[in-house]
């Protein structure tokens, strides 16, 4: 079997993050995940959430492999196979099927920001009726200091690319409003990030 590739990052923040989603979703439904990565996220998510049904996605295939080891690793059977999704190309999938809800953590500061009006109108298309949008990253706030590690964070993505950098809520609040999503609550998590649960308006 190959080995699955590893983020440090999304090892540490699964838990909080499965943590605050027992919360926030229904005992059952479907769930589309958006950028999925290594993997770590949907395989811990599905686990932890086995009345869920996950599609993962990537905007490439590279990844994907990693998504299947980390599923095979874990005998998992509500994990579908990992699918390529472009947020910036509509329709996002074949097909009508709506989803419970949209995951995406950790795309929103490293891309450009069209990806974000993107990521809003695509979820809200695909969104069940009553469905919600959860996302999760670091975030700037209007009425919160800015923690000193998210500042070095964010001028270290800036330098790396000038479309990248955190972003603030209150602007994507904007978009996700324009694309008939709402806000519905905001959760406090380890490392200076947040998660945002975004209800179809």
């Amino acid at each position: 079997m190959p080995q699955p590739d590893f983020s440090p990052a999304a090892e540490r923040n699964k838990q909080p993050i499965l943590n605050t989603l027992r919360q926030v979703l229904p005992a059952k439904g479907a769930a589309l995940e958006i950028a999925s990565g290594t993997g770590q996220h949907v395989a811990w998510f599905a686990a932890g959430l086995p009345q869920w049904t996950w599609q993962p996605t990537d905007a490439g295939p590279d990844g994907f492999v990693s998504i299947s080891a980390w599923v095979a690793e874990q005998h998992l059977t509500n994990v579908r196979p990992p699918l390529v999704l472009d947020v910036m190309r509509s329709p996002w999938l074949q097909g009508t099927e709506q989803f419970d809800a949209v995951f995406c953590a950790n795309m929103i500061h490293i891309s450009p920001w069209a990806t974000t009006a993107a990521l809003m109108r695509g979820s809200a298309l695909c969104l069940a009726p009553g469905g919600m949008l959860v996302t999760y990253g670091p975030y700037l706030e209007d009425e919160v200091p800015t923690s000193p590690g998210n500042q070095s964070f964010d001028q270290s993505l800036r330098a790396q690319n000038p479309d990248w950098g955190i972003r603030r809520r209150e602007d994507v609040a904007r978009e996700a409003a324009k694309a008939g999503l709402k806000l519905q609550t905001r959760y406090a998590l380890p490392a200076n990030n947040l998660l945002l649960v975004w209800s179809k308006a």
